[in-house]
């Protein structure tokens, strides 16, 4: 065979020699192929599960509902207070009605980036209505989000014959625990100086006795506040 050199032992060294580096090349690049398409497919498939998350978090938001008020009240706070001034009396449910429109808002934003055409013409369309200041329902987007989702993780489409009620955005828990969670905190503070003195108190007894000995107490966690009120 031309290229090949059995005669002597330098020929047969070079040989294998020239063998194992053609045999070394194509392994590195069949090495880096197969990297740079797993990388691409790791990848999309980031991009895909934070899309996936994003619009179902969007479903959630703005179909969590199947009673009451469906619709999203566009109406901001200063409109609420300013109306709640001339009647002379508080709204209630003005302040659900305000977390409701900002959770729809954020919703519609994240669709208006990673949603489908028709879901892109859905979403500017309902914030076209808030802007304007008309309730909005959002039926439509959720039934187009919920048929993207299902398709996307191959689950069976809804049953035609099915019927659902209409859905509208999911509302807020009450507010009442911000009290509960101010209690209990006031609480652990209180407890935590407590603790302090006791610590102080056991550690100056430590010191008298000639042993002497540093405590380093607690942690505290920071709860975040809610957003101030536009």
């Amino acid at each position: 065979m031309r290229g090949i050199d059995f005669s002597s032992w330098q020929g047969v060294l070079s040989t294998l020699a020239g063998l194992v580096l053609i045999t070394l090349l194509g392994v590195g690049i069949r090495l880096l192929v197969m990297q740079t398409l797993q990388q691409r497919r790791e990848r999309e498939n980031r991009q895909i599960n934070e899309r996936l998350r994003t619009l179902m978090a969007a479903y959630k938001t703005l179909g969590g509902s199947f009673t009451g008020d469906l619709g999203v009240d566009p109406t901001h706070l200063r409109e609420l207070r300013q109306r709640a001034h001339e009647s002379g009396s508080t709204e209630p449910g003005s302040e659900r009605a305000r977390r409701i429109r900002d959770a729809v808002e954020a919703a519609l934003s994240d669709i208006l980036l990673l949603g489908t055409d028709e879901q892109v013409r859905l979403a500017a369309r309902a914030a076209t209505e808030l802007a304007q200041g008309r309730p909005v329902h959002t039926h439509d987007l959720v039934v187009s989000l919920r048929d993207f989702v299902r398709q996307a993780l191959d689950l069976a489409p809804v049953p035609t014959d099915l019927q659902i009620p209409p859905q509208g955005p999911t509302r807020p828990a009450s507010g009442g625990g911000g009290g509960n969670e101010a209690r209990g905190g006031e609480g652990e503070a209180k407890g935590g100086r407590g603790g302090g003195g006791g610590g102080g108190g056991a550690g100056a007894g430590m010191g008298g006795l000639g042993l002497g000995a540093g405590a380093a107490l607690g942690a505290g966690h920071a709860s975040e506040d809610d957003p101030s009120a536009r």
